[in-house]
């Protein structure tokens, strides 16, 4: 299964490539022109290679492909025609799960030639098609007109028999141009109906009074010839009189967009015109269906196609992209520029070799390695579960160059840390359930992730950290023994009340739930059995009147001790760095005083912990850690009063350890610009931007290369003055910042108590008559379902994931990590296809 497929990728990955990024090294390939393209389409599909622009001076107009790039984007553009009118005539477009490889330059010259016909051919059809609607939509206003006229002219001859037209036409009317004819003249036609009223205002304004509108709607749906949009529509009729009159009438209809058509007033002459209507109607009918039928069989067969050729193009564009970024040598010859992985240096030599073959190039291209001061980018090979925790680590920030990567820690100290947090064996359960379903079904989903939206990509990419955070909080929810607020008697109780009254009237001997219970374990024996829970906490701490007090304390505990385990490690992976990178003087000058400074202070607290865990008795002085603390820099040398002291020879400890944080300040602060001052050559040294391990050196000294930078002792003063008030100050405000670990578990308990006993218990508890009562139960556990998935899961599993996410970046993180390099981004097709890649 691919889910494990995963994990035994991880142990057959050698673990120094996972700790720090693959060894770069800076290439470069001279191409033959003629071998050029299939050698870069060869090295696409390899994705080993980051080209470097040698041409950035150059304006984009002016470079070597400019004109294949605009074939290229033309190509697309044909493209994105045939997909609006497939989406335009909702055909199903097959997925196609095969990735194409670009094509050779004659079958670009082939597929070039065929979109543009293609294009053609359909736009020929589109305006055939569209002068044909156009035609026949007329048609059809004409023959509503016609049908509408019988209307039209009963209203007419009720205007004459009514005596209208006496007061429409006045003896002598200028409008009509002076003229005494008693004609009354009409225009037909049909018009927009959201524009009826507009057009009775105009039509009353212009002709003052003098023109009568009448309209009719018409019920069937008429269309855009262009956009095929319905637009409900009128049919009109306009009485008037005098050709003056008749011309301004023209004139409105033409500005509102209104068409007007001939129609006769004879009964007979209309019937013949319809009946002329139809047939055209029927003809054009005829070879409507014929033109779309063929426009359907062309788009038919651009649709089986068009996603390999979208995927073709854009693989030839980025190919002429990617050349663009040569420079042509005197003798003709690319040159090309990138980075590597020297374990790839094989790999990328015979994909040129197979790209010259291919071509029937002649010239054999050239693979050479140059040394360089460049920082080379950073490349961490991941995969399905690795990609997700190397995701957290790059948007902190992208890793320096073979500096120490967190994220093969952050596989484990992540989802640790959340389940700490999240702790709770049902709710931990049902996020590793549904992590574990988009594992499961990840293939499913991979070949569907264009139509899902962006919440949803979201959660299927982090489908892994949400597995691992659920199985996390399981595990830490049966070390709070806590499910859905409730606790599982697997092993037995260690603890038996004193008080026996309330088992009297239990025949069952159960323990009443409703009592509560002082658990206190003097004298051993009576109460504690003296065996311990075998597994996480003793589930009789549910009746406990003093739960929430061992509880708070037994987690507020536990985040400091975690606390100080993951801040030491970081302190170690620190030493892994310099180590590596050869700096011997901040191993004794920064590690050193900062891990004596971190045990002094934080490493003695977890000490007087576990000292008070383990020697202190029920009936023995119970000192407050957090004063002992504080006492230990406002009362230094003091005497230590009794029931603060939980060892002999405390107060000599306490001062010493006090005195050993304060000399480790000035160590951190001037011991290593004094020695740099003192011996300039361990300056060099120190900041030395490669190890001499792996650092690589050009031998031509090229222009634009990095210099090696000098400090002065100010600046080495002042970022180390920097560096130790960072520390010092975060010794303290990262461990408080660890207690969030006791914050949100006590948090999310508390919260799924309340939603328990005022949700689920009253519920239960509700005693209405036998034939509603499974009918509340039903509903109430449907609401309490609700409100756990929706709150307790989501939202708190949320704030655990930012709140985890604080801890690695900052109080882990910045013990070691810079963060200060940029990622590795060959040219790939697969990059390129994802959106990865923006030219």
């Amino acid at each position: 299964m691919d889910y494990l497929q995963c994990f035994s990728q991880c142990s057959e990955v050698d673990m120094s490539k996972l700790l720090r990024s693959e060894e770069m090294t800076l290439v470069q390939i001279f191409l033959s022109q003629e071998a050029s393209y299939n050698c870069i389409r060869e090295l696409g599909e390899l994705g080993a290679v980051q080209f470097s622009d040698l041409n950035e001076g150059v304006n984009a107009f002016s470079r070597n492909y400019v004109s294949e790039i605009r074939r290229s984007e033309e190509m697309e553009r044909r493209l994105r025609f045939f997909a609006a009118e497939i989406e335009r005539e909702k055909l199903p477009v097959p997925a196609d799960y095969n990735v194409p490889a670009a094509p050779n330059p004659k079958d670009l010259i082939d597929l070039e030639a065929t979109l543009e016909q293609l294009e053609g051919e359909t736009r020929q059809i589109n305006a055939n098609q569209e002068a044909l609607l156009r035609n026949f939509y007329e048609l059809k206003e004409l023959k509503h007109v016609l049908n509408s006229a019988s209307t039209f002219f009963q209203v007419g001859a009720a205007i004459q028999q009514e005596g209208l037209k006496e007061r429409l036409t006045p003896k002598f009317d200028e409008e009509a141009g002076g003229n005494m004819s008693r004609h009354l003249s009409f225009l037909c036609g049909v018009i927009n109906r959201s524009k009826i009223p507009v057009f009775e205002r105009v039509l009353w304004r212009a002709s003052r009074g003098k023109a009568l509108l009448r309209h009719m709607e018409i019920e069937e749906a008429l269309k855009d010839p262009a956009t095929e949009e319905e637009i409900p529509k009128s049919t009109f009729i306009v009485y008037f009189q005098g050709e003056q009159l008749k011309m301004r009438v023209k004139k409105i209809c033409e500005g509102l967009g209104a068409t007007t058509y001939p129609c006769k007033e004879d009964w007979e002459e209309r019937r013949q015109t319809e009946a002329e209507v139809d047939k055209r109607l029927e003809e054009l009918t005829s070879i409507l269906n014929e033109t779309k039928n063929h426009r359907f069989r062309m788009l038919n067969t651009v649709v089986s196609s068009i996603n390999s050729w979208i995927i073709q193009v854009r693989k030839v564009k980025a190919i002429w992209y990617t050349m663009n970024k040569f420079k042509k040598t005197e003798t003709g010859l690319l040159h090309a520029e990138g980075w590597c992985p020297k374990i790839q240096l094989n790999e990328v030599d015979r994909a040129l070799k197979r790209g010259a073959q291919a071509a029937g190039s002649e010239v054999a291209p050239i693979l050479n390695t140059v040394t360089t001061r460049r920082t080379p980018p950073t490349y961490h090979r991941t995969n399905k579960l690795t990609k997700g925790y190397q995701a957290i680590i790059d948007a902190y920030g992208v890793a320096s160059y073979q500096e120490i990567n967190p994220a093969i820690f952050t596989i484990i100290t992540f989802p640790f840390l959340f389940g700490i947090m999240f702790g709770d064996i049902g709710h931990g359960l049902v996020m590793f359930l549904a992590g574990l379903y988009l594992v499961l079904k990840e293939g499913y989903f991979t070949k569907r992730l264009k139509s899902y939206e962006e919440i949803f990509l979201m959660m299927f990419h982090g489908r892994y950290i949400i597995m691992m955070n659920g199985m996390f909080a399981v595990y830490a929810g049966f070390l709070y023994n806590d499910i859905f607020s409730l606790s599982l008697n697997v092993f037995g109780f260690s603890w038996t009340p004193t008080n026996f009254t309330h088992y009297e009237k239990n025949s069952s001997h159960y323990i009443n739930p409703e009592s509560m219970y002082g658990m206190d374990p003097y004298p051993k024996g009576y109460e504690y059995s003296g065996n311990p829970y075998f597994f996480g906490i003793d589930p009789f701490w549910n009746l406990a009147e003093n739960k929430l007090t061992f509880i708070n304390s037994y987690k507020m505990k536990l985040a400091v001790i975690l606390g100080l385990i993951q801040m030491t490690f970081g302190l170690v992976l620190s030493l892994q760095n310099f180590k590596f990178k050869g700096k011997t003087l901040d191993i004794y000058c920064t590690f050193v005083p900062q891990m004596i400074f971190l045990q002094s202070l934080i490493g003695y607290l977890c000490f007087m912990i576990f000292f008070k865990w383990f020697a202190c008795g029920p009936r023995t002085t119970q000192p407050s850690l957090l004063i002992c603390l504080i006492n230990m820099f406002l009362q230094f040398g003091s005497p230590i009063e009794e029931d603060m002291t939980l060892y002999s020879n405390q107060m000599y400890i306490q001062s010493a350890l006090v005195v050993i944080a304060v000399i480790c300040v000035p160590w951190m602060l001037g011991a290593k610009p004094l020695i740099e001052h003192m011996y300039p050559r361990i300056q060099q040294a120190s900041y030395a931007p490669i190890p001499q391990s792996y650092q690589q050196f050009d031998n031509e000294g090229e222009e634009e290369e990095e210099e090696e930078e000098h400090h002065s002792m100010v600046d080495v003063m002042v970022h180390q003055g920097i560096e130790t008030i960072e520390f010092t100050l975060g010794c303290i405000s990262n461990t408080a910042s660890y207690l969030r670990l006791w914050a949100l578990s006590l948090a999310h308990a508390e919260l799924s108590e309340v939603l328990w006993s005022m949700v689920m218990q009253a519920g239960l508890g509700m005693d209405i008559n036998p034939y509603v009562n499974p009918i509340a139960v039903v509903i109430t556990f449907s609401f309490w379902a609700v409100l756990t998935v929706a709150i307790l899961i989501v939202m708190e599993g949320l704030s655990a994931f930012l709140h985890a996410l604080r801890l690695h970046w900052v109080e882990f993180q910045n013990k070691f990590y810079k963060g200060e390099g940029h990622l590795f981004a060959p040219f790939s097709f697969e990059r390129v296809l994802n959106g990865q890649d923006e030219e």
